[in-house]
């Protein structure tokens, strides 16, 4: 009892007022417009069209930072395909990763399948190198990643997508599915925070 007590104090401190949330986004720099970020979206289409357009590509999003991102490239994917998604956690509403926890993965869909994995940003490259096992796992014939931007952490990472739309800063981002203590998601272009603390 104490400790659930304990964990709903540290949420409670966690909501942001609206004014709060407001006050995000006044101090926050834009860093691809909307406009940019179309562009991008569309050329991503052109390049997974003409490589897997022939693979009839079971396609993953990964919830729920990518569902934006996904909402707008699958119209732009002119050939037949399957949908699903998958769901994991790492952030906990922080703006740090944490423990990968998985929370849907439709494993039975994967059995000899092509499969293209959409997500939103390639921070380390922890979750995806997690989604690709687990796809492969599952029985996958091909996997497939798609990003709509790759972070410049400035060093190695684990795993490299095979499209990546653009290249952020190393900051927290946030917009266009992207959210920044789970608000903002909303937003049609990409934000980043002036500091780590917001």
């Amino acid at each position: 009892m104490k400790k659930n007590l304990k964990h709903f104090c540290k949420l409670s401190e966690m909501m942001l007022t609206r004014e709060k949330t407001e006050q995000i986004l006044e101090n926050a720099e834009q860093i691809y417009s909307a406009e940019t970020i179309a562009e991008t979206v569309q050329r991503l289409a052109d390049e997974i069209t003409k490589q897997l357009s022939e693979q009839f590509p079971l396609v993953l999003c990964v919830m729920k930072g990518a569902v934006v991102f996904a909402g707008h490239l699958l119209p732009k994917l002119a050939f037949p395909l399957t949908f699903d998604y998958v769901q994991v956690s790492r952030y906990h509403n922080d703006t740090s990763g944490g423990a990968l926890n998985w929370l849907t993965f439709p494993q039975e869909a994967i059995q000899d399948r092509t499969v293209l994995v959409i997500d939103d940003i390639l921070d380390e490259g922890v979750t995806l190198v997690e989604i690709r096992k687990k796809v492969f796992d599952c029985g996958a014939r091909s996997f497939h990643s798609v990003v709509l931007a790759d972070k410049n952490i400035g060093k190695p990472k684990s795993f490299q997508a095979d499209f990546v739309g653009f290249e952020l800063p190393n900051r927290y981002v946030f917009g266009y599915g992207m959210d920044v203590y789970s608000v903002w998601r909303n937003l049609p272009a990409i934000y980043a925070l002036q500091s780590e603390s917001g």
